[in-house]
């Protein structure tokens, strides 16, 4: 079900995609990961067929499914935000008329990977319209590191404000804290605003304080609650409030975003298993299992965090 007034803002969890052990979907697990999350209280929307997903290593069918089983599943009461993840613009076109026909609300678009090999301002706004003129839907930029090749120069992000009306968000992942403030402060700002979601979240407290009007990760896959939470302290200036709530979500973060950071998403699904919300972490390759001594200090985390019981804790790991 669409959510036509939709504006991308406030919290929005990127949710996982549970496997069976021959990584074929599961659909049952999903289904229930899917009412979980949309079950905490001051979410803004859901995010599918993203990182959080998988979805580097899901066909365009699965991705499909996704959409479907989402839409069933929360659609009623939650706006879907569906990825574009492409390295084409007339795949990235299709992808986003079909998500829009599914009964997505908006779109997340991420850069198109030959970027990594050199970009031009006209080479972004060719794929941003390629992809307008596919759906009216409104767009969230993906905005990687501008180390990694992937992200947008200042110049080129306000040629695409300027030119692609239906931009309404930016995912900003950069990892500077002076440059984020000045995105922050400058697309907020602008006659048109752009509303700044961060998805830094291995330091989201500081992230929010700077002023972004929302935020989309993937670890609201598992603390969506504290999320949550800790927006609305934020929004509401209630900075002994934030701070006790970051000192929950400290440890868990800690483990979730530490180096290789690609397993993240991993990370999060051994979180859910160990929380019972998950019956296996199975992921796909080139993606492979973490270590029992990676899995204990998650469990740690969670302990610290108040999320998982050390009684329980330790009944699991019996088990």
């Amino acid at each position: 079900m669409r959510h036509p007034d939709f504006v991308p803002q406030g919290v929005i969890p990127a949710v996982l995609l549970p496997f069976h052990e021959d990584l074929s979907i599961d659909e049952a697990s999903f289904r229930s990961h899917l009412r979980d999350v949309s079950s905490v209280q001051g979410l803004s929307a859901i995010t599918i067929n993203a990182h959080s997903t998988e979805v580097a290593s899901c066909t365009e069918d699965e991705q499909r499914r996704v959409m479907e089983i989402a839409a069933e599943e929360v659609g009623d009461r939650h706006p879907i935000i569906h990825g574009v993840w492409a390295d084409g613009s007339l795949q990235a076109a299709r992808i986003a008329g079909r998500a829009e026909a599914g009964g997505a609300s908006a779109l997340l678009v991420f850069p198109p990977g030959p970027f990594t090999l050199g970009q031009s301002a006209e080479m972004a706004l060719a794929h941003f319209k390629t992809i307008a003129d596919a759906t009216d839907l409104p767009l969230i930029v993906f905005q990687y590191p501008l180390v990694s090749g992937q992200g947008y120069p200042q110049a080129t992000l306000e040629r695409l404000f300027d030119e692609v009306p239906t931009i309404r968000a930016i995912k900003d992942w950069t990892p500077q804290v002076a440059q984020h403030e000045s995105q922050i402060r400058a697309l907020q700002g602008r006659k048109r605003p752009i509303n700044v979601l961060s998805t830094n979240s291995a330091w989201l407290l500081s992230s929010l304080v700077l002023g972004c009007d929302g935020l989309l990760s993937g670890s609201g896959s598992v603390i969506a609650d504290l999320q949550a939470k800790l927006f609305r302290a934020v929004k509401a200036n209630d900075l002994k409030e934030a701070r006790a709530l970051n000192d929950r979500i400290y440890p868990v973060a800690r483990v979730f975003y530490a180096d290789p950071f690609i397993d993240m998403h991993n990370r999060m699904k051994e979180a859910l298993v160990l929380l019972g919300k998950l019956p296996r972490a199975v992921v796909r390759p080139p993606l492979v299992k973490i270590t029992e001594q990676e899995i204990a200090g998650i469990r740690q985390a969670l302990i610290e965090a108040g999320l998982l019981g050390a009684r329980a804790a330790l009944g699991r790991n019996a088990a």
